[in-house]
């Protein structure tokens, strides 16, 4: 097969969602987060090799939106309805290159549970339709295992926490978000976080009922999903910890 064919717009099959390759792909991104997590002390305690992850994750996240908007020229499919950043996915992407930047405590505390939250459903269930090793499969998931990561290494390497009141901001953020992108959804005629309509893929709105009550399940599953984020990996260790430290104080 010529090599322009995994870059071209037109295809001969579509992406299979649980395919072999997009376990492949899952199993990839999770091998990497299981690296990245056993290396965490030597990343944390050498100053340039922390910074060239950190350069590293910006670069990554950086090239994912520009490759995809010149694939978007270059195939002369490039549309303000469709084409712009104003996915989830995109915003966060976006937002995740400029938390890296600046260390922004703010940034974290949203993009802790909507990054992570939101890259790893649209992973399960991802909105395409190029199958591996077509230049539109690689880039989705480059995309989106380095909006995970980028929150990964400002947990695991700056070892910022979210809090209960990075939940609530991060609802209220949400919400702020999806109002100027309906905004821009009805000025540009598009359909961008699907606050429209479902997407024509397979996805997790598709249990959720139908326009516009799936919005209200959406909002309220994204609740749920982050919530255990942060109770599973925060609050419960957390409690834990502080009950070891009672018992060793108990004396015998």
């Amino acid at each position: 097969m010529h090599l322009s064919s995994y870059f071209d717009r037109q295809r001969t099959e579509d992406f299979i969602m649980f395919s072999p390759s997009h376990w492949i792909a899952l199993s990839i991104i999770t091998l990497v987060c299981i690296l990245f997590y056993s290396l965490r002390f030597e990343i944390r305690t050498d100053v340039r090799l922390r910074q060239s992850v950190r350069l590293l994750l910006i670069i990554i996240l950086l090239f994912s939106e520009t490759g995809l908007q010149i694939w978007y020229l270059s195939q002369g499919v490039w549309q303000s309805s469709s084409s712009l950043p104003l996915e989830l996915c995109g915003i966060t992407l976006l937002l995740s290159v400029i938390m890296l930047i600046t260390r922004s405590r703010a940034l974290y505390s949203f993009l802790y549970f909507a990054g992570i939250g939101g890259a790893f459903i649209a992973l399960l269930t991802p909105n395409l339709v190029y199958p591996f090793p077509h230049f539109r499969f690689l880039l989705f998931f480059i995309a989106h295992g380095g909006i995970v990561l980028a929150s990964l290494y400002m947990t695991w390497i700056e070892g910022y926490k979210p809090t209960w009141k990075s939940l609530l901001f991060t609802m209220l953020g949400l919400n702020i978000v999806a109002a100027c992108v309906w905004i821009a959804n009805y000025i540009l005629g598009s359909n961008y976080m699907f606050l429209s309509h479902k997407p024509s893929t397979y996805s997790v709105l598709d249990y959720f009922g139908p326009y516009p009550y799936y919005l209200l399940v959406e909002e309220l599953f994204a609740f749920i999903v982050f919530l255990l984020m942060y109770l599973v990996f925060f609050w419960v260790p957390e409690q834990r910890k502080s009950r070891r430290k009672r018992i060793s104080r108990i004396p015998y």
